[in-house]
């Protein structure tokens, strides 16, 4: 039985982990967390409606359900041309035959990043949020900056949903308690347009939410940089913030940036349509480590992580005749598909080459995506079924 070694316990990971087992490969994955934290449903850690734990699915518990191995380590470097994996605790590892790399992506620096907060880093920083909200609600008052930026070497590496989604929320749960006019929410971004991958028609229907929420917005503006209390745009305009949530666009992973394995100028892997890393046989790659071709809205989120996942799964194995079939690509996969939540309901967002939906969803959405995210964990550690597509 070959062997594959999956690099990463995020979203795509997890996935390609369980079916590269399924396709009857020896699995191991490695990661330095013991858990999946999943993402998607920590944008309500600021709020309180779901603590730590509630996010954070344990891998060992993972490992188990679908019978592969997890190892937790740090992995300090990756050579192609050695085939080998180094790892902080274990040291060298060449016991594999196929690589899978599911590291994910780490973040650009802005000058004074160190004053902001992102929902999208790490586990410790969404309670740092919710820390400081709390401290304001104590006050009861305060001004809150929400944004995100972007980076010009990569466009697929935007992380936007998710900071809409804490704004809204964090916007009804203060109308909750009745302190919503207590609070400035401002929200900034350097394009003219953020969210214009999602069409006209969502931008248009973001806008109303917006002045409805009576959520100022500056756009078009570069950040300059961060300071304890404000933010500073290229025209010097200054937004006061006690608390600033800002989601940097992602940045190649330090681990990849340094290796031999081809990249981008911004440090992300690439690769062919069925996941392969050029001019590599046994290394395949997936998420946000890898640079996304596809049309100009494109986006990395983690259900295309998971289809990467599942297609490398098998593609490997129709290149060892353990199974007929073809190679799979990606690229037929790739959409904006999100269902995003404000806390008193949702909108289903859609991205296609042919359709640009955004479908409000009063009260039922939130639901929906609490449920979903209860469906992910059942599924995951195989107490229910998976949902085709889903």
């Amino acid at each position: 039985m070959k062997k594959a070694v999956v690099l990463g316990g995020g979203i795509g990971g997890v996935e390609a982990a369980i079916s590269l087992k399924k396709e009857g490969f020896d699995v191991e994955l490695i990661s330095d967390r013991d858990y999946v934290y999943i993402y998607p449903i920590s944008i309500w850690i600021p709020t309180g409606e779901v603590s730590l734990s509630d996010v954070a699915l344990p891998l060992h518990e993972v490992a188990k359900a679908h019978n592969f191995t997890f190892t937790k380590d740090k992995v300090v470097s990756i050579s192609g041309k050695e085939n080998k994996v180094v790892l902080e605790n274990r040291g060298e590892k060449t016991d594999f035959d196929y690589l899978i790399i599911a590291l994910g992506q780490t973040k650009l620096k802005h000058k004074g990043i160190e004053n902001t907060l992102s929902i999208c880093g790490s586990p410790e920083e969404a309670l740092k949020i919710k820390k400081k909200l709390d401290e304001l609600i104590e006050k009861g008052f305060g001004k809150i900056a929400f944004g995100f930026g972007g980076n010009p070497k990569a466009p697929d590496a935007v992380r936007g949903g998710p900071v809409f989604e804490v704004m809204f929320n964090v916007h009804n749960y203060l109308k909750k308690l009745h302190l919503r006019d207590k609070f400035d929410i401002t929200f900034f971004a350097p394009m003219p347009k953020p969210g214009a991958r999602l069409g006209e028609t969502a931008l248009k229907l973001m806008d109303k939410m917006f002045k409805k929420m009576n959520i100022k917005k500056i756009t078009g503006k570069k950040i300059k940089e961060f300071e304890k209390d404000k933010v500073i745009l290229e025209d010097d305009t200054k937004i006061e913030a006690d608390l600033i949530a800002f989601t940097p666009a992602g940045d190649g992973h330090p681990v990849i940036k340094e290796s031999d394995l081809p990249k981008t100028e911004a440090g992300f892997l690439l690769i062919d349509e069925g996941c392969q890393v050029l001019n590599h046989e046994n290394i395949y790659a997936i998420g946000d480590s890898v640079a996304i071709e596809g049309p100009e809205w494109r986006a990395k989120q983690g259900h295309l992580a998971e289809v990467m996942g599942r297609i490398t799964a098998n593609n490997i194995a129709v290149k060892e005749g353990i199974k007929e079939g073809r190679i799979e690509s990606y690229k037929r996969h790739i959409n904006i598909m999100c269902l995003m939540d404000t806390g008193d309901g949702g909108a289903l967002a859609y991205r296609s080459d042919t359709k640009a939906l955004l479908i409000p969803l009063p009260i039922i959405g939130h639901w929906m995506k609490k449920a979903w995210g209860l469906y992910y964990k059942l599924s995951k550690l195989g107490k229910i079924p998976r949902l085709p597509g889903m």
